[in-house]
């Protein structure tokens, strides 16, 4: 049985390097948003990797608990609850980026459990092979659709303290999986724009280790 995506949160956030024993993320069931008070992570700590693996090949993510801790946590409770298996980069812009977390090979929204705070200002960079976080208007609106970087997107950052799209890793290994993604054909589906014409579907995010 899976444990709720919330209890996930809260031991991902007490175990990950350097973050508060406290500190829990914005996500339904956790009651109220919890602000979390991150440390830097110790120096050296080993950083998370997930491996996404997809029809057109396959991507290994190295996480940044130490930039952008709650939303590495909300992530990785997300994966560690199988959320992503199933669905499919469903927005695809060549020569920008490419998005999954949110739909199924139907264009079906899978409902997202909550929501995790913006950790964009002072946080990375939205450079080429980066993994940040796709969200509305709101910038705290966040919660399981995620983007990878093709190209240097600058104004994606915080500019002037004003809120961006929180980079939370980058692709270490596989990035020619995201080139093909990108060049796949793509138009308006369901009412939907950039939407690849053939899915390309995730089938499984998971944990890996730097000797996998």
């Amino acid at each position: 049985m899976r444990k709720p995506l919330a209890m996930c949160v809260k031991r991902l956030l007490r175990t990950l390097p350097g973050v508060a024993a406290a500190a829990t993320a914005t996500v339904a069931g956790a009651g109220s948003a919890g602000d979390v008070e991150p440390e830097e992570a110790a120096s050296g700590a080993p950083r998370p990797l997930v491996e996404v693996v997809t029809d057109l090949g396959t991507m290994t993510v190295e996480l940044r608990p130490d930039r952008a801790p709650r939303t590495v946590a909300n992530f990785l409770a997300l994966v560690d609850d199988g959320f992503y298996d199933g669905l499919v980069f469903h927005r695809v812009i060549d020569g920008f980026m490419i998005q999954a977390g949110g739909f199924d090979a139907d264009l079906t929204r899978r409902p997202a459990p909550g929501t995790v705070p913006n950790e964009s200002v002072g946080g990375l960079a939205n450079a080429r092979g980066t993994i940040a976080m796709a969200r509305t208007g709101d910038p705290d609106s966040a919660s399981t659709q995620f983007y990878i970087n093709l190209k240097d997107s600058e104004h994606l950052n915080a500019q002037a303290g004003k809120p961006g799209y929180t980079v939370f890793g980058r692709v270490i290994a596989g990035l020619d999986a995201a080139t093909r993604i990108e060049a796949v054909p793509t138009g308006t589906v369901n009412g939907m724009r950039d939407v690849p014409l053939e899915p390309v579907v995730i089938a499984s995010v998971r944990r890996v280790t730097a000797d996998e």
